[in-house]
């Protein structure tokens, strides 16, 4: 009964489940079913303007819709911002390497603290008094690991 249907409908069963595919993205995370949605409509556009069989109308709309997947990827990639930041926005410390800071409290059995904007950080390294200036050389779960600047 549904696949009648569908068959009654011809090219326009492609053009709704582009619609619905659409439709789906906007309800869905992330950006996929719209590159399937517009590969749907153009393989119903297609069968309409040249009467493609239902085989026919299957393979191209497989092919239009990993080309687009493709072309979409690409797209994204292409307008992503390049942020070396946002490479370590939920791991802070490591965008810290390399940086140099003011000890807060002195490294006394090889622990203290440094200040770090408005948060402070637990720093290991070799003993030195508060106040030295040291460089953050690695990140050990949420200790950075310091030495001399």
């Amino acid at each position: 009964m549904i696949a009648a249907a569908v068959v009654s409908l011809g090219p326009w069963a492609w053009v709704i489940l582009g619609i619905v595919l659409i439709g789906v993205e906007v309800m869905a995370p992330g950006v996929f079913f719209i590159w399937l949605g517009l590969a749907a409509i153009a393989t119903g556009l297609l069968a309409a303007a040249i009467g493609l069989s239902w085989q026919i109308a299957a393979l191209t709309f497989a092919v239009l819709a990993l080309l687009a997947v493709i072309l979409g990827r690409w797209l994204m990639r292409a307008s992503a911002p390049h942020d070396t930041q946002a490479a370590t926005l939920n791991r802070r410390g490591e965008g810290l390497v390399g940086r140099e800071f003011v000890l807060e409290t002195p490294i006394e059995g090889g622990s203290g603290r440094i200040r770090v904007d408005d948060s402070s950080w637990r720093v290991t390294g070799r003993d030195r008094s508060a106040g030295q200036r040291v460089r953050v050389v690695r990140v050990e779960g949420t200790t950075l690991v310091v030495d001399d600047v």
